[in-house]
């Protein structure tokens, strides 16, 4: 992260649909600029019993019907200790879910510690759900790159190389084939869940915009539709185009399989030489079609193999090189 995200961050995301996590400020708004530095979730029941060894203070308390239904058992019983104790530690806010509210007196405490109260309409479970996702989105990995980001078939492909060399012309006949554009020169990706990379625009104003050299700045989405466009897109398979090098050994079946490391993942990559008369946008949907039948377990250059060798044991091969007549 470039920048601490704090709880003011978290409470002005702009997130809709399925994504959205309907907060608002009850009280403590003096906390609002606490830092969320742990992307999790903490239910202090243990500790409004009494029990904070081990107490997960830097992470976000999350109050339901047992913790709120608790805080009313602990007024009856005027047992403040508790409350105030956990108000002692740092912790960066508590959010009450299915619209509870807590009683004056919690909000009292939580304004005398500057400490953010925050309020949700989603049930606990949901409301877990999402802001881990959230999460999982703000504290990953990132860096950025240059490149052209894809999607040919369904198969997020990054293309890589130097500059000039035609990503963005071979990305606009993509589109114009009905493939969909993510990002243009600069490309920002994160690493999700570790196991997959996400890519998208490093600014998304101008992410679906595309410099094409002697024509300048096009709108891709204006020209083409807003189907011809993707916000974000896992990266499957990295082509690297490079000029083409007559002294350079290419390989010509597939059986070599390389990979690029991207903040820990392993993804395909492969190399195409460019020259003139070679049909780039063909060759890259060729290979799209390629890496979802691997993704389906069948691998073309190992079958091609396999069935070479098989010819070979069977002696055809043999009577085609040789034939039946040796007199020559």
């Amino acid at each position: 992260m470039d920048k601490p995200f704090t709880v003011l961050d978290l409470l002005d995301m702009d997130l809709k649909g399925h994504n959205a996590l309907n907060l608002r400020c009850l009280a403590g708004r003096k906390g609002l600029n606490r830092t969320i530095s742990v992307p999790d979730i903490n239910r202090p029941g243990l500790e409004l019993s009494g029990f904070y060894d081990s107490f997960d203070c830097d992470r976000v308390q999350l109050f339901g019907h047992g913790e709120t239904a608790y805080l009313l058992k602990l007024k009856k019983e005027k047992k403040s200790s508790s409350i105030e104790k956990l108000f002692s530690y740092n912790i960066p806010c508590v959010v009450f879910t299915h619209s509870l509210e807590p009683d004056e007196f919690f909000l009292e405490i939580a304004e005398k510690n500057g400490c953010a109260v925050l309020q949700t309409s989603l049930e606990s479970s949901e409301f877990s759900m999402r802001l881990l996702r959230v999460f999982s989105n703000i504290f990953a990995p990132k860096k950025t790159l240059h490149g052209v980001l894809v999607e040919v078939y369904g198969i997020g492909i990054l293309l890589m190389g130097h500059s000039g060399v035609g990503k963005s012309e071979c990305a606009l006949e993509l589109v114009e084939r009905g493939h969909r554009l993510v990002a243009d020169d600069i490309v920002q990706i994160r690493c999700v869940n570790g196991n997959s990379v996400l890519g998208q625009g490093a600014n998304t104003f101008i992410s679906h915009h595309m410099e094409i050299r002697g024509l300048g700045i096009i709108n891709v989405s204006q020209l083409y539709g807003v189907g011809s466009i993707r916000e974000q897109k896992e990266v499957q398979l990295i082509i690297k185009l490079e000029e083409w090098d007559q002294n350079k050994i290419y390989d010509r079946i597939g059986t070599d399989q390389t990979s690029t490391d991207l903040l820990g993942v392993k993804v395909p990559t492969i190399e195409i030489p460019v020259r003139p008369g070679r049909n780039l946008p063909i060759i890259i949907e060729a290979a799209a079609m390629n890496e979802r039948l691997k993704a389906m377990g069948y691998n073309s250059a190992r079958d091609f193999n396999q069935n070479i060798l098989k010819w070979i044991e069977s002696g055809e091969a043999q009577t085609t090189y040789y034939g039946s007549d040796d007199s020559y």
